[in-house]
């Protein structure tokens, strides 16, 4: 009986080998299967698919070739004007980014002194560093603000100078990349709880407040940013007492404050309309107060459900700082621009721009990517 019994408690390789889980079919899943249901389903899918295939190999190989293999990474200087005629010898089959290199300064921080490049540039590590921190749950705090201010505290010492023997540096000096970020992070700083107090008014019960958020918000939606920035800079001065005059960037960044605020408004207050009246009901039953009702419970589930818009149009705002070179302001893609406007380095502004179109692509992707992971880190309670 014992050997019997050993016998049927003796492991079996080929019924184990039976019960372990199984890898599926490469052909069933995975990128083989994604790709067989979306690129080669059939003759006319696999056709298109093998075309855009060619193409986008002819294309890839062809910027390799101009933006690598034949391109001219600098050229001589002779009595301090560069000799470009290498680069114009190619006529076009490579790059001459010994333009960016020639330019790359003014590009990022346009004319401020040469000696005191270091402070913009310090400046722009500020604010990245900035944007991690607040990027990081655990630095979501009250001490946060202090962060914020401190930084821009700094920020604002060194641009402007005058003081710690910092010589004085007009805004009318300033330029590139670093306002580019001055503009877009003040903007969206002071545009978002702005918009939050808007939405709440165009949903408040007090008739005057409600009719005074609806006419902000359509009044600032129904004229495009160009119309605001110019009112900011040539009519908002006929209005203020003689001997008064405020800076050309600060009346810029107002203007743009305003215009995120009432984008940003709609958008919140949709997440507000998102949300199930119980929530509402559930709140008042726990008796709070309006503000500890909206600020603990309403608001941070609203603003959950309209994370991709929020920062969709952060990313649009970013953007759209290019604008201020309507009024004269030197931003990151005025300052490239004006680089190549020198004799020597007109018909080089593709170098240019795609080197400012990396800039611009960086900030956004980093954004984009940061707003899907915490879309997905916040929701996750609701994946089933």
């Amino acid at each position: 009986m014992a050997e019997i019994a050993a016998e049927a408690s003796a492991p079996r390789p080929a019924q184990d080998a039976a019960l372990a889980p199984r890898r599926p079919p490469l052909l069933a899943v995975g990128p083989v299967a994604w790709a067989r249901a979306n690129l080669f389903s059939g003759w006319l899918s696999t056709a298109v698919t093998l075309a855009l295939l060619y193409l986008l190999a002819r294309w890839t190989m062809g910027f390799i070739d101009w933006a690598f293999l034949n391109a001219i990474w600098s050229v001589p200087m002779v009595n301090g004007t560069a000799q470009t005629q290498a680069c114009r010898a190619l006529q076009g089959s490579g790059a001459c980014w010994a333009v960016i290199g020639e330019k790359h300064r003014f590009i990022l921080f346009g004319t401020y002194p040469y000696e005191e490049h270091w402070r913009p540039a310090l400046c722009v590590l500020l604010f990245i560093g900035l944007y991690i921190v607040s990027a990081m749950r655990r630095f979501w705090r009250p001490a946060l603000a202090v962060i914020w201010v401190a930084t821009l505290v700094v920020i604002g010492v060194l641009m402007w100078g005058g003081v710690l023997g910092l010589s004085y540096v007009p805004q009318e000096r300033w330029g590139g990349l670093v306002i580019t970020l001055i503009l877009s992070t003040f903007g969206i700083a002071f545009a978002f709880p702005l918009s939050i107090l808007v939405a709440l008014g165009r949903r408040s019960r007090m008739p005057a407040i409600k009719l005074l958020c609806i006419l902000y918000v359509e009044l600032i939606r129904g004229v495009p940013l160009i119309s605001l920035l110019f009112m900011a800079s040539v009519m908002f001065p006929l209005f203020l007492p003689e001997g008064i005059n405020i800076d050309k960037l600060l009346r810029a960044q107002i203007a743009i404050i305003l215009f995120a605020a009432a984008y940003l408004a709609e958008v919140v207050r949709g997440g507000l309309q998102a949300l199930p009246k119980g929530q509402y009901e559930a709140a008042e039953a726990l008796g709070l107060s309006y503000w500890q009702k909206t600020g603990f419970i309403i608001l941070p589930q609203a603003l959950r459900l309209v994370i991709p818009p929020l920062v969709n149009t952060f990313i649009g705002f970013f953007k759209d700082t290019s604008l201020v070179l309507i009024i004269g302001i030197f931003d990151l893609l005025t300052a490239g621009k004006t680089a190549i406007v020198e004799p020597a380095w007109q018909g080089f502004g593709i170098e240019v721009y795609v080197v400012v179109g990396l800039i611009y692509f960086v900030f956004c992707f980093a954004m984009s990517r940061y707003s899907q992971n915490l879309e997905a880190e916040l929701n996750r309670h609701r994946v089933r």
